[in-house]
């Protein structure tokens, strides 16, 4: 499933004009990118909780030369899955 496929889904059962369901749903990913980034979670009851893990520092190879390469830390965005989507899953 792809964006345009979820714009075209709530535009189906809302009624609401596909621009206006694209921009909801662009407001809405920002809005959550923000937080992240801001370092704080987003809890979605029913569907699950994003989150900002530090990932740390280490030494990578470069597959085609084989040379070592240092991999700076970093934060990542985590996705942990509720009990209602996992429950829907199965």
């Amino acid at each position: 499933m792809t964006k345009q496929d979820l714009v075209e889904i709530l535009a189906k059962k809302t009624g609401c004009s596909k621009a206006h369901c694209t921009e909801c749903l662009n407001t809405l990913l920002d809005e959550i990118g923000k937080a992240l980034a801001k370092g704080q979670d987003v809890v979605l009851t029913g569907f699950g909780t994003f989150t900002v893990a530090k990932r740390k520092a280490r030494v990578g190879r470069n597959p085609r030369t084989g040379e070592e390469i240092k991999i700076p830390a970093m934060k990542v965005p985590r996705f942990k899955p509720g009990k209602g989507l996992k429950e829907k899953v199965r």
